[in-house]
C-alpha cells in the first residue's frame, strides 16, 4: 500500500476523533443532550400518588426565574430512592397525609445557573421572601449554595407532607408582594404543606430540622417527615428540614447533567 503524503497523513484523524471534534465546536444547542442511566426513573411511574410541586421550572424560587436543565415539572430519581419513598407513602397514606416533592435529581447545569445567580450580587428580587436576613455576599461561605449538589447524584430530594385531600397550592404570582419564608403561616406564602415552621428553602437557621426554636405542631410535623423517611433508608441533612437523601446512593460521587425531561429517560 502506497505511504500517504506528509500533508495528508496529517489530515487523517481517527474517525472518533474527528466526530468528538464536530461535536465540540457545534452549537450548545445543536449539541446532543445527555440521557439518564437506566438506574434513574419517573418518580410518577414509581409512585403516581405522590404529589410533585416542582418549584425550580416555576419562578418561585430563590432566584425568581426558571431554573436551567428543568424542562419539564416532574420527579426523577434513582430507582432504589423512589422505591423507599413510595414504601414511606404507603406508611403516610394510612395516617392520612402524603409525600409532596419539591425537587428530585437536579441537573448540574441547574446547580451552575444557582452559582452564577450568586455571584451577580445585584439581583436580590426575591431576597425578602427566601433570605431576609442573609447578605447575599455570604450565601457561599454560609453554605446556602455550592458548586455541587447531592441532588445532581440522583437520590436526594426536598420533600414535604400534605394532609388529605390535598387541596392544591394555588400559583405564585410574579410581582407579587413577598413575605418573610419564616413568618407565620397564615402570612407567608400558601403552601398546602402542613406547618414545618418556614417555607422551603428558607435560607434561615430556623430551617434547621431539630431549631430548638421549632416548637408544638411544627416540630411534630418535621419529626414525622423524619421517621418516617428514616425508617426506609433516608438520611436528613440537618441544616434544611426538606432535604432528604437515601443511602446507600447507587451513583455516590457521579455528578450527572442530563435535563428533568421524560426524553431523558426514554431517549425519545
Amino acid at each position: 500500500m502506497p505511504r500517504l503524503p506528509r500533508a495528508l497523513r496529517a489530515l487523517a484523524l481517527p474517525v472518533a476523533a474527528l466526530l468528538a471534534a464536530t461535536v465540540a465546536s457545534a452549537p450548545a444547542h445543536a449539541r446532543p443532550e445527555p440521557k439518564a442511566p437506566p438506574e434513574f426513573v419517573a418518580l410518577s411511574d414509581v409512585d403516581p400518588t405522590i404529589v410533585q410541586e416542582i418549584r425550580y421550572v416555576t419562578g418561585h424560587n430563590f432566584t425568581g426565574r426558571p431554573i436551567d436543565g428543568y424542562r419539564r415539572p416532574m420527579c426523577v430519581l434513582t430507582r432504589p430512592a423512589a422505591k423507599a419513598l413510595s414504601a414511606a407513602q404507603r406508611t403516610l397514606l394510612a395516617r392520612g397525609y402524603t409525600l409532596k416533592v419539591y425537587d428530585c435529581y437536579r441537573p448540574q447545569r441547574a446547580v451552575d445557573h444557582f452559582v452564577a445567580w450568586a455571584e451577580d450580587l445585584d439581583d436580590q428580587a426575591m431576597k425578602e421572601e427566601f433570605y431576609p436576613d442573609v447578605d447575599k455576599s455570604r450565601l457561599f461561605l454560609d453554605g446556602y449554595i455550592a458548586e455541587r449538589s447531592g441532588h445532581s447524584r440522583g437520590s436526594t430530594l426536598d420533600v414535604t407532607i400534605v394532609k388529605l385531600p390535598v387541596v392544591p397550592t394555588r400559583p405564585y404570582v410574579p410581582g407579587e408582594p413577598l413575605v418573610p419564608c419564616y413568618a407565620p403561616r397564615e402570612q407567608r406564602f400558601p403552601d398546602n404543606s402542613v406547618d414545618m415552621g418556614t417555607g422551603f428553602d428558607c435560607f434561615d437557621p430556623l430551617s434547621h430540622t431539630l431549631d430548638p426554636r421549632i416548637t408544638g405542631e411544627q416540630r411534630a410535623n418535621r419529626l414525622l417527615l423524619k421517621r418516617t423517611l428514616e425508617a426506609v433508608g433516608f438520611v436528613n441533612l440537618p441544616e434544611e428540614w426538606w432535604h432528604y437523601t437515601y443511602r446507600p446512593e447507587p451513583f455516590p460521587d457521579t455528578y450527572f447533567d442530563f435535563p428533568v425531561a421524560r426524553r431523558s429517560l426514554t431517549g425519545r
